[in-house]
């Protein structure tokens, strides 16, 4: 029993976060929240790479990624 209560404790102590791309930085954190299902207060967001333009303004040569983490 006391191994089980042991387990579960590293389990809440280890930091779980996801990386997500969206077309923007914005679209990212709500995709990431979305699939976490927590509010943004509940959540640290790194920002790893912001959105890049196309070839004349145009969008998504390349996307934005965050990583989300549950405080």
């Amino acid at each position: 029993m006391a191994n089980e209560v042991g387990n579960i404790d590293n389990l809440l102590n280890k930091k779980i976060s996801i990386e997500i791309e969206g077309k923007n930085v914005e679209e990212a954190i709500k995709k990431a929240l979305k699939t976490l299902k927590l509010p943004r207060n509940k959540v640290k967001i790194e920002v790893l790479s912001e959105e890049e333009k196309g070839l004349f303004g145009m969008p998504g040569a390349k996307p934005a990624k965050v990583r989300v983490s549950i405080k």
